[in-house]
Parts: structure tokens; sequence; C-alpha cells
């Protein structure tokens, strides 16, 4: 008996099908083959970014009304997964641009919205997002940056740590205290130009991995921004973070599910070409086992990855269950898919001449970034214990 389309859960729509297949070609012409120079370098995407742009595939979620691509959010999830399948850095180039401009899209003002989201949809600008600060990650409650206004001006003072494509990006959405001793409630969000006087950054981290999408600290020494780039209300930042995050937890789901696919593609064809006591190790069953389990897993990451994009789009009142639940079970898988791949290449796998290793390490930050994994589970339990779940 065939499957009814309107009925089968697991098939995606034509439209988004459509998306899926233009951009894998676009990024296994464009992206995959600058993928290990960009990590053995430690440098910008540039070829990449280009290569996206070219493709309106840079920062998809911009709606037409401001010249963007328009892309909903399952459509934008799919596009990281698929960038990320070749190359986690490439793919932070539209889950950034989504992560800065998404209070804007929430919050900000239609002049904002007018004045910058343009800029990034044409691909002449990249946002960036500035909340976690040296002594405050995870507790962003306990930030040091502040916000004094001024007439009709604000006054910014203070630093940001982690801040993904710093020194790339032209703009910034910048997290401050505007009430001191306000805790979560005494925090405003600002759009902050990387030419705005007293900006400053900090050189490039050495990490383990993402490599081509440069993390640096950003310093604000005295900035005077005018007051018009308040996004939403004073004192309504904390909000409005969270609100962001319970959307884009969704695109590190998606990233990870990209970067455990592409470690499972490639794993899954060196084994059957790789030879051992006369036949080729596909043969095996513990081979095997290893690639059903990541199969599986990848499978079911996906498709949690895939309900909370379209809660996201929805804005459903359970996104922030979904959205934490997605992230941290995305990434969880991909750090053991990723790991897998390297044991089935054997000491091939430990070496850069193989990719599984370059997709290990940048498996690792999707356990860590836009909350960590454990912050995730006390998120989820939170909604449990509400009842929204």
């Amino acid at each position: 008996m065939a499957a009814n389309p309107q009925f089968d859960v697991y098939r995606l729509p034509e439209e988004h099908e459509a998306v899926k297949a233009a951009t894998r070609e676009v990024c296994e012409a464009g992206v995959a083959p600058h993928a290990a120079a960009v990590d053995q370098a430690g440098e910008f995407p540039a070829k990449s970014y280009e290569a996206l742009r070219a493709a309106d595939l840079h920062a998809p979620h911009v709606d037409g009304e401001y010249d963007g691509a328009g892309i909903d959010a399952l459509g934008t999830a799919i596009v990281i997964e698929e960038i990320a399948r070749v190359c986690a850095s490439s793919s932070l180039i539209p889950a950034v641009n989504k992560l800065g401009t998404m209070p804007l899209i929430l919050a900000g003002s239609k002049e904002l919205k007018a004045k910058y989201l343009p800029q990034v949809a044409s691909g002449e600008a990249m946002f960036s997002y500035c909340l976690s600060e040296p002594e405050a990650g995870s507790d962003v409650a306990g930030m040091t940056t502040k916000a004094v206004r001024d007439g009709d001006f604000y006054v910014l003072n203070g630093a940001k740590r982690w801040i993904t494509n710093a020194g790339e990006s032209k703009f910034y959405t910048v997290f401050a205290a505007t009430t001191p001793d306000g805790g979560s409630k005494g925090i405003s969000a600002f759009v902050v130009e990387k030419d705005d006087t007293g900006v400053s950054f900090g050189a490039p981290e050495s990490k383990l991995g993402i490599k081509g999408s440069p993390t640096r600290e950003v310093f604000f020494d005295d900035v005077r921004i005018p007051a018009d780039r308040l996004i939403g209300g004073e004192n309504e930042g904390f909000k409005i973070a969270m609100r962001t995050l319970d959307h884009t937890r969704v695109t590190i789901a998606a990233q990870a599910v990209g970067i455990a696919q592409g470690a499972l593609d490639y794993a899954s064809e060196y084994v059957k070409e790789r030879k051992q006591f006369g036949k080729a190790i596909a043969d095996f069953q513990g081979v095997q086992f290893m690639l059903a389990d990541a199969a599986m897993k990848i499978a079911a990451a996906r498709q949690m990855t895939y309900v909370a994009a379209a809660k996201s789009e929805r804005e459903d009142g359970d996104l922030t269950f979904y959205g934490a639940a997605a992230k941290c079970f995305a990434s969880d898988t991909a750090m053991e898919v990723t790991t897998d791949a390297v044991q089935l290449l054997g000491g091939y796998g430990y070496t850069t001449d193989y990719p599984v290793e370059r997709m290990m390490r940048d498996a690792k930050i999707t356990q860590i970034y836009e909350g960590t994994n454990q912050v995730q589970r006390i998120v989820m339990a939170k909604q449990v214990l509400k009842g929204l779940v």
C-alpha cells in the first residue's frame, strides 16, 4: 500500500527538499573544497562566504520585506545542517547572522530593522551576538558591561568574551546592565557598530575546533551610541536574550546534525574500501553496529531538530523545551558519532589527512555554546516541573 505523502511525517515539504538540494550543491562546489585549509590556517572562510552569499544562503532567515531570502526556520535549519556537513566553521555564517539579528526581529523598532536587516540580507554586513563575559557565561545576570543614559545617547563600558565572528561582523547585538544591581531585570540590548569609537577586539582565541570562525573578545571603552539603537525597551534585555536563544538553539542542533552526518557519510564510505583479514571491514558485525547506532541517533536528532524548527516558526509555547532538547540531544549525538567515526578509520582517523578528526573537534563546541548541555537540562527540567511539557 503506497504511503500518502500528506501523512508522511518523515518527508519534507517539496520547498524544503528544494532548499536542501540547492544548498548541498552549493556546499559541494563552493564550501567543501576550502574546509580543510580553513581549519588548518584558522582563517575566516572568505571563499565559502562568497559562495553562500551568491546563493542567498549567508542569512537565509531575513524576511523578504528587508530584501532577504525569506526562508523559514525549518529551511534555515536545513541550510545550516547542509553547510555543517562539510564545514562547521562556514555553517556559523548563517547561524550567527540569525543569532545576532534575532533580537531585532523579535523586539526591534521598525527603524532599526529597516536600517540593519537589508545590509545583512545583501551580504554587505554580518551580525554577531555579545552576551557572554569573562565572569558571566551561563550566569547572564552577573554581567558587568554597563550602559549609562546620557541625554539622547547611551555610553557603554565593559567587555564581552567568546564572541563568534567578532572582528569580521560589522554589527553587534550587545547586552549591558542599565540598572545597577538590577540583576536580570536590569539588562538592556543595543546595536553597536564595529566602527563606533571605543570598540576594539582582542586577539583570536586559539581553539580546539571551528577554527575558521574567529572567536574574540570585544571591548567597549566609552562607546557612545544613539539612544534609538536600544532594542526593545530599557531593562527588557534579559527577556529578549532568552527568547532569542529559544529560537537559535535550533540552529546549533542543526549544525550538530550536519557535523554528525558528514562524519557518518565519510566513515561509511571508508569502511567499504578498507580491507582487513581479507575482506572489507564493513562486513564485520561490530563495525555495522557502530554505523547503525550512528544512523539511528542522527535520524532521531534530525527529527527533533526539525520539530523544534517548526515550533520556532510558529513561536509555540513549548519552544523553550523543544529547542533545548534538540540542541542537547543533537550535540551529544554529534560528539558520539564523530568520535566513533575516528575510531572506524583507526590510525588514519587520527590524522589531519582525513576530515573526521576535524569533525570531532568541531562537534565538541556544540555541547558548549548557546548554553552548555548541563544548562539545557536545567532548562528542560524547569519546563517539565511547570507542566509545560
